[in-house]
């Protein structure tokens, strides 16, 4: 569960952690010496955060700050992101029925002005693109699917919001508005809302979070009850009948996402226990709140159908908590992806929360990363929230440069979407040039699938190195544009550079490599 719900809620907070209670475990190590792992580090690893937008969590952090001020702050952010080593930005476009996007039949979101439904004067979602791209990040979109208002103040809503347009559509739940699942024309509404992202915007993916049925908040009843009349044929049991809306919408969007875009990635972050095992026969050595009961999101499902490219379950608790590890949960999550992606959603956050201790011990988060690269059937992680590793919550950021990212990593590939790789680079040179060495190439011919060259990865040896292109840390550049040269300034006079460029397509599927070029800098 994402931190800016307890904002909205203290109390579904206590209620979701009173059985997830922070416990430290045995041993804590609080030493703030950051060790260099000695795990050979991956060459293909998702080392995703997530930026909120919502309530301007991450960014923008003055909704009236302008245009100009909004860019150079979120340039400033994925500045600090790269260099810590992060390949993958989640960006939050529709935190409640809004955008961060201008291609939107929604309004401007109001926390990018102050006032909803008022341009900001630019396209944010079109320059996170470009800044992310730029700086070899992926960036997916992030929708909050069925959040209709963040807050009970209905009447600042724009004339043009949906739940003025569509009233019957919504119900009210703990003082906010939310879709009504149930009702096919909110599914269908919610498929061409991303839709527009998807057709009119180069994300790399589309990424939605936890809200699907709303969490359980005592005394609040959801109201669907006439809605499921209407629609429940079939279901002698409403909680099933809801499950299956929710998948209905998870079909739809895969289905619709991958005819338009068959390349583009399509991932949820489900709440990081899909069933305790005393409510699945399935479920997880937990006994903690379930999406599968609580949210009505049988996410395992939608992996096992094939529906979504990746799981990034939010396992927010520690190492060894006592009723929702996080080692008990990475392990569960890694035997049921059914073949796609598992990225593990962690909470440097938790840092700065009082009634989590765990989260105070520095080795805990490094841990978890070890665990994770130990792990097979596990790709990477995703970082609740963008301000923490900003912020070097607990030195988190230190860790990644210093260590675990020290080294650039591409993103895993995805077979399932494409598994046909580039043509290698022609007619590539080096040679000497102001004080650097000038690298050229010719673009490679078409694929046999046709698809267009995407990027390059440089790779760069010395002496007696071995040229080992599986190894990270041979890697010079990584850059996600057509541009066919790279100018390398980071050299010493009378030394001998090797070098060898490969060609990257959209899902990042590399080609063979270039011939060897050795140059000398005079």
């Amino acid at each position: 569960m994402h931190l800016y719900k307890y904002i909205l809620s203290a109390f579904l907070c206590a209620f979701l952690y009173s059985s997830l209670s922070a416990h430290p475990t045995a041993a804590r190590d609080t030493s703030t010496q950051i060790l260099l792992d000695t795990i050979k580090q991956p060459k293909r690893e998702f080392r995703g955060v997530w930026i909120a937008t919502v309530v301007n969590l991450d960014w923008p952090t003055n909704a009236r700050a302008g245009a100009e001020a909004q860019k150079r702050e979120l340039a400033s952010e994925m500045n600090t992101l790269q260099q810590t080593g992060i390949n993958a930005i989640m960006f939050q476009v529709r935190p409640a029925a809004d955008a961060f996007y201008a291609h939107s039949r929604e309004p401007w979101s109001k926390y990018l002005t102050g006032r909803q439904g008022q341009s900001p004067g630019y396209d944010p979602l079109d320059f996170a693109i470009t800044e992310a791209h730029k700086r070899g990040m992926e960036l997916h979109a992030w929708f909050n699917p069925y959040r209709a208002t963040f807050d009970g103040r209905f009447a600042m809503l724009a004339p043009e919001h949906i739940t003025r347009v569509k009233p019957e559509w919504f119900f009210i739940y703990d003082g906010i508005k939310l879709f009504n699942p149930g009702i096919p024309e909110v599914r269908e509404y919610i498929v061409q809302v991303v839709l527009d992202v998807v057709k009119n915007y180069d994300v790399d993916g589309i990424h939605m979070d936890d809200y699907f049925y709303p969490y359980p908040v005592r005394g609040q009843v959801i109201n669907d009850v006439a809605t499921f009349a209407q629609y429940g044929e079939g279901f002698d049991n409403i909680r099933d009948w809801r499950r299956n809306n929710v998948d209905q919408l998870i079909h739809m969007l895969a289905d619709s996402i991958h005819k338009y875009k068959p390349h583009m990635k399509f991932g949820i972050s489900p709440f990081g226990i899909w069933a305790n095992k005393s409510q699945h026969p399935d479920g997880s050595a937990t006994s903690g709140g379930s999406s599968y009961v609580e949210n009505f999101a049988d996410t395992r499902k939608w992996m096992q159908e094939g529906w979504i490219d990746y799981i990034n379950p939010q396992i927010y608790w520690q190492i060894g908590n006592r009723s929702a590890a996080f080692d008990v949960l990475l392990n569960w999550w890694s035997n049921n992806t059914f073949n796609r992606h598992l990225y593990v959603g962690q909470a440097p956050y938790r840092f700065y929360e009082a009634r989590s201790p765990a989260f105070k011990n520095p080795s805990e988060i490094p841990n978890q990363l070890r665990m994770i690269r130990a792990n097979p059937r596990a790709q990477g992680s995703v970082y609740f929230r963008a301000q923490s590793i900003i912020g070097n919550a607990n030195h988190i950021a230190d860790s990644l440069r210093q260590d675990f990212y020290r080294h650039p990593a591409l993103p895993p590939e995805m077979l399932w979407l494409d598994s046909v790789p580039p043509n290698p680079v022609q007619n590539f040179t080096a040679r000497p040039e102001n004080k650097g060495i000038m690298l050229k190439w010719a673009a490679p011919l078409p694929a046999s699938d046709n698809e267009p060259v995407y990027g390059y990865v440089i790779y760069r040896f010395q002496g007696n190195e071995k040229f080992d292109l599986a190894d990270p840390k041979n890697i010079l550049h990584i850059q996600y544009d057509t541009e066919a040269a790279y100018f390398d300034t980071n050299v010493r006079p009378g030394a001998t550079y090797f070098y060898v460029v490969t060609a990257l397509d959209r899902l990042k599927n590399e080609s063979e490599r270039s011939p060897t070029i050795a140059v000398t800098l005079p």
